[in-house]
C-alpha cells in the first residue's frame, strides 16, 4: 500500500464511535467489500480479507462486541504479484446469523449483489460510517497531482452504484467505473477529496493532503515560469540568429551602396549578435534608442531586398537558416 493510504487507515481505525448504528454501518460495509461467504461443512462461514492489520483487529474486535460471536484469525503471506501479506478473519460459528443481521444475506438466503438495503437507506449519520468501512476494505489514495483520486475497490457494480449514491447524499461528487476488470468509486476532485477525508474521520489526513497539494502547486507553478522563460530564450536566440543572417546577407548584396548610418547599425548588430535591440542602442556611440536602432536595421533589409528582388537574386530572407521558425 502507498504510505499515504496507510496513514490515512492508520488514523481511520483509531476513531471510536459511541453510536452503535455507526460502528454497525462501518463493520457491514467491510464484511460486504473485502468478505464473502463461504459453506464449510455444511454451514455458511463470513470471511474477510484485508491489506490493513489494524483494520483486521478492529474487525474481530466489532463482531465480538456488538454480535458477541467469536472469530479465528490468519495471516495470507505474500505470494505471486501481491506483495503484501492479506489479514483474514472468518466466523464460522454464526456465520449465517451474522451475514443476515449485517445483511449479506437477504430475508430469503440469498446473497446481496449490491449494497444491504439498511445500509443504503441508513440515516444521514451513518453515511460517513459505510464509506470508511469502504475505504478501511478496499481503499486507496494518490498524492495531489493529475491522477489524485480516492478509489474504492468495489465487489460488484451494484455495490460500486450504492456507493456513488450515498456520496451524492453526503454532497460528495464520485462516479463507478469498471477498470482493469475491476469495479472502481472514484473521488477526483481534490476539494471533494479533502470534504470525504473530513467527513469519514480523518482531519490529520486532510492536512498532510492539503500540504502535499500546495507544494505540488507551487512546483507546477515554479515548472510553468521556467518553460515559458526558456521558451523566450529560445524565441530571443532563434530571432538574433536570423537577425544576424539577414544583415550579413544584406551588406553582401548591397556592398559600397549602403549609407553610413545603416552600415553603422548592420556592423553594430554583426559586433554584438546577443544583444537585445535596447543593448545595441547601448552599445551605439553615441547612444541610440531602441527606436532608432531597429529602424534603421529594418530600413537596411528592406534597400536590400528590394536590390536583391531587382536583380532576381536570393533576398536576406533565404539566408535565413531552415531550423529557424
Amino acid at each position: 500500500m502507498h504510505s499515504l493510504t496507510v496513514a490515512v487507515k492508520d488514523e481511520l481505525v483509531a476513531q471510536h464511535s459511541e453510536l452503535t448504528s455507526h460502528r454497525v454501518a462501518e463493520l457491514s460495509t467491510i464484511l460486504r467489500f473485502a468478505g464473502g461467504l463461504h459453506v464449510i461443512g455444511g454451514n455458511i462461514a463470513v470471511e474477510v480479507e484485508l491489506d490493513h492489520l489494524e483494520t483486521a483487529k478492529r474487525v474481530r474486535k466489532d463482531i465480538r462486541d456488538i454480535f458477541g460471536m467469536a472469530t479465528d484469525a490468519a495471516v495470507m503471506q505474500p505470494a505471486g504479484n501481491r506483495t503484501h501479506p492479506l489479514y483474514v478473519v472468518r466466523v464460522r460459528a454464526g456465520g449465517e446469523t451474522l451475514a443476515r443481521q449485517t445483511g449479506l444475506l437477504d430475508p430469503r438466503k440469498r446473497p446481496v449483489r449490491g449494497l444491504p438495503n439498511k445500509l443504503t437507506t441508513s440515516p444521514i449519520g451513518d453515511l460517513p460510517a459505510i464509506w470508511r468501512g469502504a475505504f478501511l476494505a478496499g481503499g486507496s489514495i494518490s498524492e495531489p497531482g493529475r491522477s489524485a483520486a480516492i478509489e474504492i475497490v468495489a465487489p460488484t457494480g451494484e455495490a460500486a452504484m450504492a456507493m456513488v449514491g450515498i456520496g451524492a447524499r453526503l454532497g460528495v461528487a464520485s462516479k463507478a467505473r469498471e477498470v482493469r476488470m475491476a469495479h472502481r468509486v472514484m473521488v477526483r476532485d481534490g476539494e471533494a477529496i479533502s470534504e470525504l477525508l473530513t467527513l469519514m474521520g480523518a482531519p490529520g489526513a486532510v492536512s498532510e493532503w492539503e500540504k502535499l497539494r500546495e507544494r505540488r502547486e507551487v512546483r507546477a507553478t515554479a515548472n510553468r515560469l521556467v518553460n515559458f522563460d526558456d521558451a523566450n530564450l529560445r524565441r530571443s536566440a532563434q530571432a538574433a540568429v536570423a537577425a544576424c543572417a539577414r544583415v550579413e546577407r544584406a551588406l553582401e548584396i548591397l556592398g559600397t551602396e549602403i549609407p553610413d548610418h545603416l552600415l553603422y547599425a548592420g556592423n553594430l548588430r554583426l559586433t554584438h549578435r546577443d544583444a537585445s535591440l535596447d543593448e545595441l542602442g547601448h552599445h551605439a556611440d553615441p547612444p541610440l534608442t531602441k527606436d532608432a536602432v531597429a529602424g534603421r536595421i529594418r530600413r537596411l533589409l528592406a534597400m536590400a531586398d528590394k536590390k536583391a528582388e531587382d536583380l532576381g537574386i536570393p533576398s536576406t530572407l533565404d539566408a535565413v537558416p531552415p531550423e529557424i521558425d
